[in-house]
């Protein structure tokens, strides 16, 4: 991997790891806080490589709330559970109420 890539990927492990308890944010919204507005899927494999990093990885989803990352996580529901146990309703691999737990790092990280 490329040094720039690493350096990306650190960026990334820092803004998630500002994510709220009880919160989720998405790739999107993460990239475009970075300022690479079209690397969401970037995100998506900083967020693939997070493991043993201390990133809260289950609570970045995609743009509709869904766990298209649940299959780098141990388990076929760990990622689900993890984010039931901090109240986040999931249903079908879906988050309800997308727009009451969605955090905007942009909006929120000054």
């Amino acid at each position: 991997m490329k040094p720039e890539t690493l350096g990306f990927f650190e960026k990334v492990y820092e803004v998630a790891r500002q994510i709220p308890y009880g919160r989720v944010t998405s790739y999107g919204a993460i990239a475009r806080y970075l300022g690479a507005t079209k690397s969401a899927r970037i995100v998506g494999y900083a967020m693939n490589g997070s493991f043993g990093k201390d990133v809260p990885a289950h609570r970045v989803v995609n743009r509709k709330g869904l766990l298209t990352g649940k299959h780098h996580f141990e388990g076929s529901h760990l990622m689900q559970q993890l984010l039931e146990n901090e109240g986040i309703e999931v249903i079908d691999n879906q988050i309800q109420n997308l727009e009451s737990v969605f955090w905007d790092p942009s909006e929120e990280m000054s």
